[in-house]
Order: C-alpha cells, then structure tokens, then sequence
C-alpha cells in the first residue's frame, strides 16, 4: 500500500478508537458545526462542484448522471438540513438490545457498539460524501471516504469544508478522511485494508458493486440496484395506479427507488395500458413493452436486457401477466430484491404478494420512492442494502453499529458443576 493510503487509513483508525467512547452531546455539536460550515462555505463547494460538472459534459456524460452529480445552493442547503436531522436522531451507541439475569446470577448485556471504520466506495452523487460522514460520525465511527472520479473536486472541497468544521470539537477532524488519489489503484487499496478497515459499503451500479464484493478482502455490506418493479394486480383502483406509476418513474427517475418496469394483470390490461401510455409519454417516458402491451399502443420492443435494466433515465420496462404469481415469477427472475409495489384494493392480494415477494421493501398501494432513510424517519441514509446479512434496506444509524456482550457477576467462577462465587460470603 502507499505511504498516502496508509497515512489517512492509519489517522481513521486513531480517530476510531478516539470517537467510539464518545457520549451523544459532543457528536451532536459537531455534527451541526458541520452543517453550519457547509452553509456558510456554500460558493466555495458550488464552484467546485461546477468543475466536475463541466469536466461531465465535456466527457459526454448523459444528464441523468449530471443530475446526481450536480450541486447548487438549494441542494447544499438540503444536504446541511440533513445532516442537522442526524444530529436530532437518537445515538444508537450503547443501546441495550437484550440483556436480563441468569439463573447463575450473572447479569447480562447486548450492547450496540461502533463498527470501527467504515470505508465508502461510492460513484456520481456528492451529497452522499457528507451523508455517509453524518452517520458515521453519530454512530460513532471514522468513515474512509472513495467517491467517483468525476466529482473528486467536489468531494474534495466538501471533506475539507468538513475536516475544519471538526477542528473546533471534541470530535477527531480524522475521523472523516478522503482516500487520495483519482486511479483504480486507490480503490483496490480501501478494499485490500483488512486490519485498518473494518467495513466496506459500495454505492452505485452493479459493475462497482460486484467488483467490489467480488475483490474485496474487508467485509462488505452489499448494497444493491434498484431494478424496482410496480404491479398493476387484477382488482387495483386504475386511476391510483396511473398516479403511483408516474410516480414511481418520473418523480426522480435518476435514483434506485425509482420503477424500471412495471406489470399489468391480464384481467386490466385493456382498460389499464392505454391510460398508462399516454400518460407515461406525455411525460416524457419511453415504454419498452413486450408484445402484449404493444397491443394497447407504441412501445419500443422489449429485450431481456430491458427487463433487467437499472434505467436511472426515462425509460420503463413493461409486460402483461396472467396472475400474482406470474407477477412475482417475473419480479424474482428479474429484479434486484431492492423494491417492489403492488397496486390492488384486494387485501387477499396484497398480503400474498408481500408474502411471495423477497425484496428489501414491499409496497402496498404506494410509490416505490419512499424506500428511503429520510423518508422511513432515519435520517440520511448510508445506502439500500439488498443483502439478508446484518442489515436490510435502508441502512440508518442502527445498521453502522455492531454489539458487544457484557456480562457482570460477583466473584463468579466457572467450575464443571456449574457456576460458583468465589467469595461466597459476599453478594
């Protein structure tokens, strides 16, 4: 590893053990001391961030993506409001998660403890720099910080905004580092720390997030795609389903929660898809349907690819199928376990597809937009996790944290009859 590399890695790890023992009050103030100083720095953090976005469009980058890299006052703004919603949010460290007295007279605790240092492997969206560093600082962690080339001066300037923010609290200004460097060769370095690194979290597509499961030897947290699905069931309310499609596709079609296909039952399919169409090309959206819903009006002819496609752009996969469970065969073979919704005013249907669907959120009767950490009351979240291990979903402030057991007696000793005291004339 180079000097550089370990030179932040082993300042992280110092600010580790530093912030871990920590109380709430002292992570709080310098959490809103952060925000403030993003506030206050706004033009300095806008001028860099302009820098990447012209170096974007120079490189020919599409807009969506220049959307999830773009910054301006509002959003910086918004990022500040967030990282203030941290600071309110209650600290997870040093929760008890179960505990009680054993027949011995032990006492014993589950304790939630920090992670150690948590490295970020992110692509495109800045936001998530001072996201993953509100987390987690508050959950009492050092965050090893690896976002995309293309927003390096962003990320630059919003870690140095950070860092000096820090400087004037009993929170280490090492706990929040930027890996250096702009090469494939940095990010092997995260991902080949074990011993300085305790976790690694990729966010974006799934070439980086399979890289990084795939070559990592630090433990990885997978995040996954959204290649989110809406299903139209026989007995859905037509008009609320046109609604929460658009929704779920046009609200903010560059994210992970946003719908990449939607599924229509046979039964409705007649009734549904011209209203649908419409409405969906008079938002600009482009239909790749299979043949069946080519019959309710122009589609682009739908490939396998388009069924598994993670659009982030306005375009939507469709297709008509002739049951629930044709609905969640389609959803399984498919989709990426991030978020499914059904549409139905039948409760028999909806409890069966929430039953039959092994995603990481079910919708019933909403917008598949709401899978998100603000949304669900935790806060910015660090990602989406579509794994089964640790954490699922939106990954708040509880997912940062491991537990420790802790256990208290009075002189007890373990013998091979059972448990004695070894002073048994006190307690």
């Amino acid at each position: 590893m180079s000097e550089e590399f370990l030179k932040v890695a082993r300042a992280a790890r110092e600010a580790a053990a530093e912030l871990a023992p920590l109380p709430r009050a002292p992570k709080d103030r310098a959490l809103r001391a952060v925000a403030d100083a993003l506030v206050a720095r706004t033009a300095e953090i806008v001028e860099a961030n302009a820098k990447d976005v012209e170096q974007a469009r120079e490189q020919g980058t599409s807009e969506a993506m220049i959307d999830r890299l773009r910054l301006d006052a509002a959003r910086v703004a918004a990022v500040a409001d967030a990282v203030r919603q941290v600071a309110d949010l209650p600290d997870p460290v040093g929760e008890v998660v179960r505990g009680g007295t054993l027949p011995n007279g032990l006492e014993l605790r589950q304790l939630r403890v920090p992670l150690g240092v948590i490295g970020i492997i992110y692509e495109g969206r800045p936001n998530v720099t001072v996201d993953a560093a509100a987390l987690c600082l508050k959950s009492g962690n050092a965050v090893l910080l690896r976002g995309s080339s293309s927003a390096y001066a962003s990320n630059t300037a919003l870690v140095r905004v950070m860092q000096e923010a820090l400087e004037g609290t009993e929170v280490p200004a090492g706990a929040v580092q930027l890996v250096p460097g702009r090469s494939r060769d940095s990010v092997k370095e995260l991902m080949r720390a074990r011993g300085l690194v305790d976790v690694l979290i990729p966010r974006g597509g799934a070439s980086l997030i399979n890289s990084v499961v795939e070559e990592s030897t630090v433990p990885v947290i997978e995040t996954g795609v959204g290649n989110c699905h809406v299903y139209v069931d026989a007995d859905a309310d037509l008009g609320l389903a046109v609604e929460i499609l658009l929704n779920a596709k046009t609200q903010r079609p560059s994210v992970c929660n946003a719908a990449e296909t939607f599924l229509v039952h046979a039964d409705v399919a007649a009734a549904f898809l011209p209203r649908a169409l419409a409405a969906l090309a008079e938002a600009g959206v482009t239909v790749h349907g299979d043949e069946r819903v080519a019959r309710h009006g122009d589609v682009v002819p739908a490939t396998e690819d388009d069924f598994r496609a993670e659009y982030l752009s306005l375009d939507i996969a469709a297709a008509v199928v002739d049951s629930l469970e044709d609905a969640v065969a389609h959803i399984r073979r498919y989709g990426s376990a991030h978020t499914d919704a059904i549409v139905t005013r039948s409760q028999q249907a909806a409890r069966r597809f929430v039953a039959l669907v092994d995603s990481a959120a079910v919708a019933v009767n909403a917008s598949t937009r709401f899978t998100d950490g603000g949304e669900f009351g935790f806060g910015a979240e660090i990602g989406i996790s579509t794994q089964k291990l640790h954490a699922r979903g939106p990954m708040g402030l509880p997912e940062l944290t491991s537990t420790k057991w802790v256990y208290t007696g009075e002189g007890h000793l373990r013998t091979s009859e059972g448990s004695v005291l070894a002073r048994p004339d006190q307690g």
